[in-house]
This record gives C-alpha cells, structure tokens and sequence, in this order.
C-alpha cells in the first residue's frame, strides 16, 4: 500500500480550505484517509500563520519514517517547516513556443515581409 501525505479539499465553492491527511494513493482526493495531521486555508493572509497553515510535526515524522510520501504542495509546507529539503524544479523547455505558434510566427513574419517592399 502506498500512503501519501496530501491535500484533501473541503470548504464551499469558491470558499476552499484544505485537510491535510494520509491517505492510500488510490483512495479518492476527498474520500477515504487514514489520518488527518493538520490544515492549510489559502485564502486566509501569509500573516495570520497560526491560522492559515498547521501541521502535527510529530505525525508528519512518524508517517515519512513509515514510507509516507509528501505530494509537490505539502512537500513545500515541510520545507518551510524545516523536516524535508524539497529541490527546486526548472524546465526551460515549458517557455519556448510549441510547433503550431512557431508555425504562426514565421507565417506572420513571411507576410510582413512581402507587404515591406517598397512600391517603385
């Protein structure tokens, strides 16, 4: 069984407000958890700590030490927190245009150049 350390989303439409809980890889994103360990509420100021993010360390601790393993969002609450080092992501390819707007691009530059010529 493969236990993660994940969101699952509660609150109203528009109004989200996350558990944080350990659940099977496969259960349902809102459905069945083992254990819920904390909360995170994103639209609650960065200020307001206390009130916008809470983890139980200790749980976090006891579940990586049984195989747990954090998704991308609550690995970067326990790099804050000071438990696990998470490694910065870069992908430079996910700037560059893609074949179709490299396609549209030199057609906009073939047209603007044959419109250029001066007329004698």
């Amino acid at each position: 069984m493969s236990l993660k350390i994940r969101l699952a989303r509660a609150g109203t439409k528009k109004r989200p407000f996350y558990h944080i809980v350990i659940a099977d890889s496969r259960a349902p994103r809102d459905g069945r958890f083992i254990e819920r360990i904390g909360f995170f509420s994103p639209l609650t100021p960065k200020e307001a700590k206390e009130h916008r993010l809470k983890l139980d360390l200790d749980k976090v601790k006891a579940w990586l030490a049984k195989g747990a393993t954090p998704t991308d969002r609550v690995l970067r609450f326990l790099d804050e927190a000071g438990i696990r080092k998470r490694e910065a992501r870069n992908n430079p390819q996910k700037a560059k245009p893609k074949k179709k707007a490299q396609e549209r691009a030199a057609a906009a530059a073939g047209a603007s150049g044959e419109g250029a010529a001066p007329a004698s």
